[in-house]
């Protein structure tokens, strides 16, 4: 399961909360603090099994009588956004690079897909041929084929254009481990990139901004990237993409997880100039502010500086920076050291910043 949406977060440094909400809001689909509560008091309680509560980015799984040889990884992901097409991608790019990264970030091979379209009565076919040229050539770029699929046609109305769900299976080559669980102290945090593009490109997209910014979304299949990564150390604990909810949320879900803190120095984490300007004009913190082409890994002090030259040499790692460290307490919570000197708590989103973006 992704990061975003996935069916998890429990652990007594992260109690589950009590539920309050009567009714589906938007922000329940933020990837933020109100959808961890809808998963954890209605989808974990309903669903709960071995491989679900994991709780990473895909479900690991054994098949046959040889755990060490035969471990697999399992994902699905429902992919809307408003404009279907926006600078730097679309909901077809999106839809295959949501489901490869969430396999790639349990360290699997991604290999097979199935894809699912809800399509609304109207929309031209142009614009599904469109989406199907681009998820052709994502998958290609991934590396990936779509094996199985399915179509639905809803009446005018009843869909917004064009919705499409996903889901990816993989091979997890031995000896790899990464999963939100494995954080340790003492471990570095590499980011591959700046964060916030994708989030204010769909923004600026839909009109919405009474300024004009030139931001491209920045996704992008992030396996082949993660294949160099552990090329250079077998030991990386922790994978992680930071989309909805952004990277301010997902680190609170990893310290949640692994049951430790991680300091951040907000100097280092990279923001474009044109992304920072938005977010200073919105009122957003970039940190909040989703991705779908930028991971972030926990690996041991001794192996990042190994790490992040190969992120830099593969594709999509050319800006790859360390931002922090883990570290034994407070534990369950993320910290930022400022550019004034002083520190202060990065929570999780608490509710809806940008709506439909993933």
């Amino acid at each position: 399961m992704d990061e975003k949406s996935s069916f998890n977060m429990q652990g007594p440094v992260c109690p589950r909360p009590i539920r309050q909400w009567s009714n589906v809001m938007l922000g329940h689909g933020s990837g933020g603090k109100m959808t961890e509560d809808l998963i954890k008091t209605v989808f974990y309680p309903a669903f709960s099994n071995p491989i679900l509560d994991q709780g990473n980015d895909a479900g690991v799984f054994t098949v046959g009588d040889s755990p060490g040889e035969s471990r697999w990884a399992v994902s699905t992901d429902g992919h809307i956004v408003t404009p279907l097409f926006f600078p730097g991608g679309d909901i077809g790019r999106l839809a295959i690079c949501g489901s490869v990264n969430d396999l790639a970030m349990v360290g699997a091979r991604p290999a097979w897909m199935a894809a699912n379209f809800i399509m609304e009565e109207g929309l031209p076919m142009d614009v599904v041929e469109r989406v199907a040229a681009s998820m052709k050539a994502a998958a290609e770029e991934a590396g990936v084929l779509i094996v199985a699929g399915d179509t639905k046609v809803a009446e005018r109305t009843k869909v917004d254009k064009l919705f499409i769900t996903t889901t990816a299976f993989g091979r997890i080559p031995n000896g790899r481990q990464a999963g939100g669980q494995n954080a340790r102290s003492g471990d570095a945090v590499l980011l591959s990139g700046p964060i916030g593009d994708h989030g204010i490109a769909v923004l600026a997209a839909r009109g919405d901004l009474a300024f004009e910014v030139q931001v491209e979304s920045d996704i992008a299949p992030l396996n082949h990237l993660i294949e160099a990564m552990f090329n250079a150390s077998g030991q990386i604990h922790v994978l992680r993409d930071p989309t909805r909810g952004g990277l301010g949320t997902t680190l609170n879900e990893i310290a949640c997880q692994s049951e430790v803190a991680v300091l951040l120095d907000e100097q280092a984490i990279p923001v474009r100039p044109a992304v920072r300007s938005a977010c200073e004009l919105l009122g957003f913190d970039p940190l909040y502010v989703a991705n779908e082409g930028k991971l972030v890994a926990m690996v041991p002090e001794e192996d990042a500086e190994r790490v992040l030259k190969a992120m830099r040499a593969a594709p999509y790692g050319g800006e790859a920076c360390r931002i922090g460290e883990i570290a034994e307490a407070p534990q369950g919570r993320v910290l930022l050291r400022t550019a004034l000197g002083s520190t202060r708590v990065v929570t999780k989103l608490s509710g809806e910043m940008l709506p439909r973006i993933c």
